[in-house]
C-alpha cells in the first residue's frame, strides 16, 4: 500500500510539473516546430511575447528580423494616430460655393465640396455617413441658401492631400481593386464600387451586368473567364492612369454566390460632384455645365476655385469609431488616409512620405529604433514594409497605459479566440494583439514570411503555436 501511495504521489508531481512548465519553455517548444516545418523551410520566422503591463520580455526569437507586415502595420498606423490626434479627432468637409445668388435664385459661380481628408464620407458602416444623408445635407444646404438654378459648375476639391494618391511600393495588381484604392482629400463611398457578373459555363467568358452604383462616365471590358467550382475569386480590376477604360481579368468560379466584385473609383472627388450633380439635376435644380475635380480641372490647366460663402461643415465620425473599422475590417484606406493626417496635423505636407516620417520620429522619440520600421505605407499593402515583431509588440505594450487603450482593444479583431490583428499578403502571414495567461496580461507578434504551400495550413500552425498563452 505504502509503495502504491510513493507512485502516486510521484505521478502528481510529474503531472504538476508538467502544468507549471513555465510560459517560455511551452512556447519555445511550439515555436520550434513552426520553425522545423516544411512550409517555413526557406521561410523567415520570428515571435516577441512581452508583458502587456511592464513590458518585460516573456518570450522572443528573431525579434529583431526585419519583416514584411501585411495588415499588422494597421496596429502602429492606429496607435500613432491616437497618440497624435486624439480619439475624439473628427474630419471635417467644407461645403459652399464661389459667385453671388440674385433675387430669382440663380447662383452665378460654382458649388464646392472641399474635402478635408475624411476617409468615411459616403461610407455606408457609419449612421451619419450614408452617401444619400451626405447628399441631402448638401441639398438642404443649397435650398436654404435660395439657390434653385446654377450658372456654374458643382467641383469636388480634393487638393489638401495632393495628386499621388498611391503609395509606392503597391503593386500594379492591387490598385485597380477595393483594397487598393488610392487616397484623396476628398474621398467617396470609401473610393470603391461594385461589379456585377454575368457567370456561366467553365473557361467562357464573363460579362458585365451593371455597376453598383452606374458608372455612366467609365467604360469597361471583360476578360474574366469561368473558372471550375472551389477555385474562388481570382477577379482584379486594371484601369491606366487617366483613363476611362477598366479591364477586368483573372478568373471567378462558378460557385460564387456574390457574383459581384468591388473596384477603386479612379476619381472620388468627381464622383462625389457628379452624383450631387446628379441629384440636383432630378430636384429640377438646373446647373449649366458638368462637374468637375481638381484632377480634371488640373488636365484643363484650370485652378480649383475657393470656397467664398460656405453653407455648412459636415463632420466625420470620431477617430475611433473610424479606427473600430479600419481594423475590424481591415480598411487599407483608411490607414492611408490616417497616415496623411499624421503628417498633415504636424504642419507638414501631406504625404505617405511625411506620414511615414512623423511616425517614425514619433517612435523613436519613446524608444524604438526606426530602423526597426522600414515602412512605406500605412496599411502594410506594400510587400516592402519591414517591421520586427520587438518593435510591433512593444508598441502594443505602451499603447496598454493610454486612456483610449479600451477603444484601440475593442478595435481588434476575434480569431482564434484572441483578440489580434491579422495581415495577409503573398507568402506571408502575420498576427498582433493581446492574450492572458495564468491572470497575466501578454501582447505579442508573430510573422512568417516566405512561407510555402496553403495559407490556410500554416495559419493552423501558427494558432497551435498562439495556443500556448491560452
Amino acid at each position: 500500500m505504502k509503495i502504491k501511495q510513493i507512485w502516486l504521489l510521484n505521478l502528481l508531481f510529474i503531472t504538476g510539473n508538467i502544468f507549471a512548465q513555465p510560459l517560455g519553455q511551452k512556447l519555445q517548444s511550439a515555436f520550434s516546430r513552426l520553425q522545423a516545418d516544411s512550409q517555413c523551410r526557406y521561410g523567415s520566422v520570428s515571435l516577441t511575447v512581452l508583458d502587456a503591463k511592464t513590458g518585460e520580455q516573456v518570450f522572443a526569437v528573431n525579434p529583431n528580423m526585419g519583416l514584411a507586415t501585411a495588415s499588422t502595420l494597421k496596429v502602429i498606423t492606429s496607435t500613432t494616430a491616437f497618440n497624435l490626434l486624439g480619439k475624439d479627432f473628427q474630419y471635417q468637409t467644407q461645403f459652399g460655393y464661389t459667385g453671388s445668388i440674385n433675387a430669382d435664385g440663380t447662383l452665378t459661380g460654382d458649388v464646392i465640396i472641399k474635402g478635408g481628408g475624411d476617409p468615411t464620407l459616403g461610407s455606408w458602416r457609419y449612421e451619419g455617413t450614408h452617401e444619400n444623408h451626405i447628399l441631402s445635407l448638401m441639398v438642404d444646404a443649397l435650398q436654404k441658401a435660395g439657390i434653385k438654378k446654377i450658372i456654374g459648375r458643382v467641383i469636388g476639391d480634393d487638393s489638401i492631400f495632393g495628386s499621388q494618391s498611391i503609395p509606392e511600393g503597391w503593386i500594379w495588381m492591387d490598385v485597380g481593386n477595393y483594397y487598393g484604392a488610392g487616397t484623396s482629400g476628398l474621398c467617396w463611398r470609401e473610393n470603391q464600387f461594385d461589379i456585377k457578373l454575368k457567370t456561366g459555363r467553365v473557361d467562357s467568358p464573363i460579362s458585365i451586368s451593371r455597376e453598383v452604383p452606374a458608372m455612366p462616365y467609365l467604360n469597361f471590358k471583360s476578360e474574366l473567364l469561368n473558372s471550375p467550382s472551389g477555385t474562388g475569386d481570382d477577379a482584379y480590376a486594371f484601369l491606366p492612369v487617366g483613363g476611362n477604360l477598366m479591364y477586368l481579368r483573372g478568373t471567378y468560379a462558378k460557385d460564387q454566390s456574390k457574383k459581384s466584385i468591388s473596384v477603386a473609383l479612379p476619381d472620388p472627388a468627381y464622383d462625389a460632384a457628379f452624383r450631387l450633380a446628379d441629384t440636383l439635376k432630378r430636384l429640377g435644380i438646373l446647373i449649366s455645365n458638368d462637374p468637375e475635380s481638381t484632377n480634371t480641372l488640373t488636365a484643363k490647366g484650370l485652378q480649383t476655385p475657393q470656397i467664398a460663402t460656405n453653407l455648412t461643415t459636415i463632420l466625420s465620425p470620431k477617430l475611433s469609431q473610424i479606427i473600430y473599422w479600419l481594423n475590424q475590417k481591415s480598411i487599407n484606406l483608411y490607414a492611408e488616409q490616417l497616415l496623411k493626417t499624421i503628417a498633415w496635423k504636424a504642419g507638414k505636407q501631406p504625404s505617405t512620405d511625411n506620414g511615414v516620417e512623423v511616425e517614425q520620429d514619433f517612435w523613436k522619440a519613446r524608444g524604438i529604433d526606426p530602423h526597426s520600421m522600414n515602412i512605406v505605407d500605412g496599411s502594410g499593402l506594400s510587400p516592402g514594409d519591414r517591421v520586427t515583431t520587438l518593435t510591433m509588440a512593444t508598441i502594443l505594450q505602451s499603447a496598454k497605459k493610454e486612456t483610449w487603450f479600451p477603444d484601440f482593444y475593442e478595435s481588434l479583431p476575434t480569431s482564434n479566440n484572441m483578440k489580434m490583428k491579422s495581415g495577409s499578403i503573398l507568402n506571408v502571414l502575420t498576427y498582433a494583439g493581446y492574450q492572458t495567461y495564468n491572470g497575466r496580461e501578454l501582447c505579442f507578434s508573430i510573422m512568417v514570411n516566405n512561407f510555402n504551400g496553403s495559407s490556410r495550413e500554416i495559419k493552423e500552425k501558427m494558432f497551435r503555436v498562439l495556443d500556448e498563452m491560452k
